[in-house]
């Protein structure tokens, strides 16, 4: 009988091959004094574990195929300029002279330092940018200690076609993963949000996260299968299930195929209606993977990273010409820029010291609500984005707006900055589109009176499960309670685009939901007409547009959501993506 694993997928696909186990034992770090005369000895000696750490990334970037989307190299790029930073290059040297003690420990001292600040993070997003700071430690570590890299994952017999499987992996190793031959990976740590999963997805590899204890359930030579799409790992499969997958497979060569067609058309229902597909951006580079996919443009650019790893946050003029280059890179598709999403509990560097610990930072000053106690850095922000839309289309965009007071608040710092640009003779679009985020449950069950305010409105589905289901989702004692079909999440997702309808505003949706394909027709059938999501999902998300019938749909929802049952929903969406 098939031994059956369940963890998180994170990038579709089936892949069928034996079972290639990474073991790994973990790193011990233990502190030791060191006499003063050699403490120059250890600083030298953590240099040169920094300088190797290097090396090992520079080889990694020359294994990037040529035809992987753009953002991988960024992500190696990211990795690079992490190991240059003064808080890794830096801080440990300054706690070996401080402390006397080996690089080891000075290393895991400013780890931790790092990694608390991304922990208290509100956004699961950035929160996961903490494993970032984890890789790169990690390679600097196993070079201190002689212990051999991850990324010297040199076999000693043919990868091709198996399936790694791993406590963790970075980015370069999924690089080298790749081209090394390596089918699919599973992972026992790890989120959907992680660099490493973005990468899986980039490239096409199928992957599952977060199955707990993996490696002490497969063994070197499993015959395994791999279900990215639902999560599920199944070892010493039985011939029925052989088959089943492999025809599986066979179905997807033939729908990739098609995905390839659909890559330059726009995305029309059977029935000729038009759905808008945009793409979600942190990086300026990340536009040449957008317009690879046939984006219509950014449907969501977040603007937090602006203000990370620095000791004061950008000025109006730098934050401006980030924006300008990007409208100017979109060739005339639309930018919405994400106003601020940082909070009290995220201190990155440029953020504000005097903020006492909250007992719950994600219900406390953050986002919107930080922007409007901190005028000092939200001020130069509306400026630069308004600057900004007098080089091309430019929508804003404010993340968790609860109640209408904080959005006349909002209209009010926009009017006021209008009235300085005119004054000073500067160029900026007067009639620059403003949207609010639903993320927050009251937004959305007050989704009417915020819609005649607002030029468009825009679902943070992320955010919003998590806030109406009382889960964080990265939290795996209770991430198994976060389910996007919940009635609740649905009622609520259903009424906002219903409130956009009656104001006559579009209505996008930026969360994850979003970019999973096995939502979309429900989504579509919900009233959704524009979707953004990360470049890489944007082709299959446009295969089931272009095959769907959206009064059919909508038809058919409709009257499932007037009898909503909890326990047949899952059912309901089956049937419904099963559609000719």
């Amino acid at each position: 009988m098939a031994l059956v694993l369940t963890g998180s997928g994170v990038s579709n696909g089936i892949a069928i091959g034996e079972a290639h186990v990474l073991q790994r034992d973990q790193l011990e770090i233990s502190e030791y004094a060191l006499p003063s005369h050699l403490i120059e000895e250890e600083v030298a000696r953590f240099r040169a574990a920094l300088a190797a750490a290097k090396q090992r990334l520079e080889e990694v970037r020359h294994h990037i195929p040529s035809y992987a989307p753009p953002e991988i190299a960024s992500f190696i790029e990211t990795h690079l300029l992490m190991l240059e930073d003064s808080t890794l290059a830096q801080a440990p040297e300054e706690i070996i002279r401080r402390r006397g003690c080996n690089a080891e420990w000075a290393l895991k001292l400013q780890r931790d330092t790092l990694v608390t600040v991304f922990e208290d993070m509100n956004d699961p997003y950035l929160r996961t940018r903490r494993d970032d700071v984890d890789h790169v430690v990690t390679s600097i570590q196993r070079l201190l200690l002689t212990a051999p890299s991850r990324h010297d994952m040199a076999p000693e017999r043919p990868m091709q076609g198996q399936i790694l499987v791993a406590d963790d992996l970075t980015p370069a190793d999924t690089v080298l993963m790749q081209h090394q031959g390596f089918a699919a990976f599973v992972t026992e740590s790890g989120g959907p949000t992680s660099h490493t999963a973005i990468l899986a997805r980039s490239l096409r590899i199928p992957a599952i996260v977060s199955i707990h204890h993996a490696r002490r359930y497969l063994r070197d030579g499993d015959l395994i299968i791999i279900d990215g799409q639902r999560g599920v790992v199944l070892a010493s499969p039985d011939d029925y299930s052989l088959d089943y997958y492999r025809a599986r497979q066979r179905e997807e060569k033939r729908r990739h195929a098609q995905l390839n067609k659909l890559r330059n058309l726009p995305a029309i229902t059977r029935d000729g209606v038009s759905i808008k597909l945009q793409g979600n951006v942190e990086l300026p580079d990340d536009i040449d993977a957008l317009r690879q996919a046939g984006a219509e443009g950014v449907g969501l650019f977040r603007t937090e990273y602006l203000f990370m790893n620095r000791a004061q946050p950008p000025d109006e003029q730098e934050q401006f010409e980030v924006y300008a280059r990007i409208v100017r890179r979109l060739r005339g598709q639309p930018l919405t820029i994400r106003t601020l999403d940082l909070g009290a509990d995220k201190q990155v560097d440029g953020g504000r010291q005097d903020t006492p610990v909250t007992t719950n930072p994600a219900l406390g000053l953050r986002a919107i609500r930080l922007c409007l106690r901190e005028p000092g850095v939200f001020l130069p922000q509306l400026r630069a984005i308004l600057r900004a839309s007098a080089h091309g289309p430019v929508r804003m965009m404010i993340p968790m707006l609860s109640n209408a007071q904080e959005l006349a608040q909002v209209v009010m710092l926009v009017d006021q900055t209008r009235r300085e640009l005119s004054a000073v003779g500067q160029r900026f679009d007067p009639d620059m589109p403003i949207g609010g985020m639903i993320e927050v449950p009251a937004a959305a069950l007050g989704a009417d009176i915020l819609a005649r305010n607002l030029d468009f409105l825009s679902i943070g589905t992320n955010d919003l499960i998590q806030y109406t289901l009382a889960i964080d989702r990265v939290d795996d004692e209770v991430s198994y309670l976060y389910d996007p079909l919940n009635p609740g999440v649905l009622a609520l997702i259903h009424m906002t685009i219903a409130a956009g309808e009656r104001a006559g505003i579009p209505v996008a949706m930026c969360g994850e939901m979003a970019g999973d394909p096995r939502f979309t027709r429900l989504l579509l059938g919900l009233g959704l007409t524009e979707f953004s999501m990360h470049p890489s999902m944007l082709p299959e998300v446009k295969y089931i547009i272009s095959r769907s019938h959206l009064g059919r749909l909508r038809e058919r929802v409709a009257r499932f959501m007037a009898e909503i049952n909890d326990t047949a929903i899952a059912d309901f969406v089956e049937q419904v993506n099963q559609l000719d």
